[in-house]
């Protein structure tokens, strides 16, 4: 199994598409295609699902990502300590990430940079992507975990994960047989979300020819939580931001048919700026926290069998 045709991999499942893929890894589709085609046959299963427009994981395509993304990561972490880019971090990073991934992340990202790089001062901050996006431009951040950010020559631009959006019920209003929403059933659906998530779910939609219906939009994530905790309400939402309640059958959730509806998290830093040993060991610790939290898996929907686990041991 080749680094470099796990690298295309990872790099396609970002992506949701070979077509996209080719264009940032600066590698032709057909190249792209050979290696998972070469991925497919020494593993014996197949990794995507081909849909109308881009490629969607199979479940054994996610498993694979979990280990893939691990193994890329650590070679880079391996070449960056051999090329001596982690001599002694000392100063002040600023780093921003958005509402829907900063309670996760950032308490994580605190605790390691504590343990790994002491003399190193962390601060983190929330923001929306729009002002994360802007505050790297102006100097005021260092880093930022982004959703979805503009390719810009001005950022240097990591993708980190592939996370699936889904459509997020209170839990008495998901009782009967449902496994899915339609993009029908979508479309028609009243939905409350944060302006930042309407983008960008609007925008993977418009490749279907379908439209969101919203009744409210609330640019606070832990409104919308409480919300849909309380009884009311219907959102879409990246899967780790009510993975707790999902997983305790709080709150319903549920994939979208036929699209691939997702974000990508991306770590971004300024391009003109020398990236300073404090802002490497930084991007280090996130991504080692990134990687983590996919192997919890909290960036996949809690396993049904977790699920009937939970309600054997509450009935019990």
């Amino acid at each position: 199994m080749e680094l470099r045709s796990l690298s295309y991999f990872v790099g396609i499942a970002d992506e949701g598409s070979i077509t996209r893929a080719a264009e940032k890894l600066g590698v032709a589709q057909p190249a792209l295609t050979r290696h998972v085609k070469q991925l497919e046959a020494e593993l014996g299963v197949r990794l995507f699902t081909r849909l109308p427009r881009g490629v969607r994981l199979t479940g054994a395509g996610r498993d694979l990502l979990e280990h893939a993304r691990k193994v890329v990561q650590e070679v880079e972490r391996a070449r960056d300590r051999v090329r001596g880019t982690t001599r002694l971090a000392r100063g002040r990073v600023v780093m921003g990430t958005s509402p829907t991934l900063a309670p996760l992340l950032l308490p994580r990202c605190v605790a390691r940079a504590r343990r790994q790089c002491p003399t190193v001062t962390l601060r983190a901050i929330e923001g929306f992507s729009p002002q994360l996006h802007d505050a790297l431009l102006t100097g005021r951040l260092d880093l930022a975990v982004m959703t979805n950010p503009p390719r810009s020559p001005a950022l240097v631009l990591t993708p980190l994960i592939s996370e699936p959006m889904v459509v997020v019920v209170p839990a008495p209003a998901a009782r009967g047989t449902r496994s899915a929403y339609s993009l029908a059933e979508l479309s028609r659906t009243p939905l409350v979300l944060s302006a930042g998530l309407r983008a960008v779910v609007e925008e993977q939609l418009a490749r279907f020819g379908a439209a969101l219906r919203v009744e409210a939009e609330v640019d606070s994530i832990e409104a919308i939580r409480r919300l849909l905790l309380s009884g009311f309400g219907v959102t879409v939402m990246p899967v780790s931001t009510f993975h707790a309640e999902i997983a305790a059958r709080r709150l319903a959730a549920f994939p979208v048919e036929d699209a691939n509806l997702h974000r990508i998290l991306v770590l971004a830093r300024p391009a003109a700026e020398a990236r300073s040993a404090a802002v490497g060991e930084i991007e280090r610790v996130v991504r080692l926290e990134m990687a983590e939290m996919s192997g919890e898996g909290l960036f996949q929907l809690p396993a049904p069998r977790a699920r009937k686990t939970l309600s054997r041991a509450r009935a019990a």
